[in-house]
């Protein structure tokens, strides 16, 4: 029997997001953070996740900046790394979870592979954009570099998923990148995961490119 349904890609991503700006709260965000809020409501396809959503005052300003000027871009998964559009940046995001010094390190400190591996981010950390959407440790163990020291990325987009650790890891990152200046967007409470997180540079690179919803 025949299916009433969109087949145009185009149309069905005007009507999504015509129907997002209708169901979400976007009041007092800026234009670039109304494009990041609806870039994670798409991906999860729940409207009230908006009222989750949490940004430093630069945050959209700096990831712009950075990405306009093709820093790197760390991933703590592959996930993560493949959902960054590829069209939109000039190289390759980096993930170093599967390096095999990854598992190396992380055997010798008895870590996660997703804390070990940001031992392999120090020379590419300073002014780039990080991504986290699966990992609460590294998201810790990137506060603790910091806060040690370290250099600062640009944007830490911090929505990593989960029940151990996720909505902690999360809730410090507000809470303290202020004190450690450093800009962030990030999702609180459980909720988060890979396509969030890449959706969210997604949606600045979007921006960037003039692709407005």
């Amino acid at each position: 029997m025949p299916f009433d349904y969109i087949i145009s890609p185009q149309a069905i991503e005007q009507e999504s997001f015509r129907q997002i700006r209708e169901l979400t709260a976007l009041d007092g965000l800026s234009l670039e953070q109304q494009q990041v809020v609806m870039r994670i409501v798409h991906s999860v396809g729940i409207p009230e996740v908006a009222e989750l959503v949490r940004f430093s005052p630069k945050a959209c300003e700096s990831g712009l900046a950075a990405l306009s000027a093709s820093a790197a871009i760390l991933c703590d998964v592959e996930m993560v790394k493949q959902g960054v559009t590829k069209r939109m940046i000039q190289q390759a995001p980096l993930c170093f979870l599967n390096d095999p010094r990854t598992a190396d390190l992380a055997k010798a400190t008895g870590e996660t592979r997703s804390m070990a591996a940001l031992q392999l981010w120090q020379e590419d950390l300073e002014g780039s954009v990080v991504i986290i959407g699966n990992a609460p440790t590294a998201l810790f163990r990137l506060l603790e570099m910091i806060e040690q020291g370290a250099p600062k990325p640009a944007l830490i987009i911090g929505m990593p998923v989960g029940f151990v650790g996720a909505a902690e890891s999360k809730q410090a990152l507000w809470d303290v990148h202020e004190k450690l200046g450093i800009e962030c967007i990030t999702l609180l409470g459980r909720q988060g995961g890979s396509a969030v997180s890449a959706a969210t540079c997604n949606a600045l690179l979007r921006c960037l490119n003039g692709e407005i919803y």
